[in-house]
């Protein structure tokens, strides 16, 4: 039997995987560019990441939970309301799929037949997959992009962190840069391959923005390590 495999099956986990990694990364890696750029001592500049490490997984964990289950929620709420109408009105229900089939080229004829033929299977599958677009491999999991999100923030923010573990005074800025950049065209050109995008596109778009975000970050850090001085 011929099989495909396509890429939207993953692509709630990767959407929370890639942003969690990318925003691990750059928001860790701005802030220890910052508070390094104002002259900070090793010490804070260590305590300042680790502590921006954790509130931004947490931060992220949260946040995508709280979304996801929204989306979850009203997925639920459309399924009730559709299911209570395939209740009180089963041929408008009928009709009303066969119009969506119809819609999509079929002959009048043939569009009633398969609608009823897919309702007699299972009519709440059939109206929840081509009426509202809710299928098994995009409904929303609330926990599972919690958890991917909180774990790739995690990783991502842990690079800059190993570099300022190892490293101090203008090495920790230059190599905080070089490493960050080199992780972030990594993590643009593989959001890109496993997307199906191009690989280019992705890999500068990613770098572009986060290197805008590090140099405002460290220019403001700067600025303000002078005042204090």
């Amino acid at each position: 039997m011929h099989s495909e495999r396509h890429r939207t099956k993953n692509v709630g986990w990767l959407r929370a995987a890639v942003l969690g990694a990318n925003d691990g990364l750059l928001s860790t890696a701005s802030l220890v560019l910052g508070v390094a750029a104002a002259n900070g001592q090793h010490g804070n500049i260590l305590v300042a990441g680790t502590a921006g490490l954790v509130a931004g997984a947490m931060s992220m964990a949260a946040g995508e939970y709280v979304s996801v289950s929204s989306q979850a929620d009203t997925e639920t709420a459309d399924l009730a309301l559709e299911a209570k109408e395939l209740q009180s009105d089963p041929t408008g229900e009928l009709q009303e799929l066969a119009g969506i089939y119809k819609s999509r080229g079929l002959s009048p004829d043939l569009a009633l037949q398969v609608a009823t033929q897919l309702m007699e299977h299972n009519a709440l599958e059939a109206h929840a997959r081509d009426e509202l677009g809710i299928t098994e491999t995009l409904s929303a999991q609330p926990v599972q992009a919690a958890f991917a999100s909180a774990a790739s923030f995690a990783v991502g923010g842990a690079v800059p962190m190993i570099v300022c573990a190892m490293s101090c005074g203008h090495a920790l800025v230059i190599l905080t840069l070089i490493t960050s950049i080199a992780c972030l065209a990594v993590l643009g050109t593989l959001a890109a391959h496993v997307g199906g995008a191009p690989l280019v596109k992705g890999a500068l778009r990613v770098t572009l923005w986060g290197c805008l975000a590090m140099g405002v970050t460290l220019s403001i850090g700067a600025l303000c390590g002078t005042f204090a001085s």
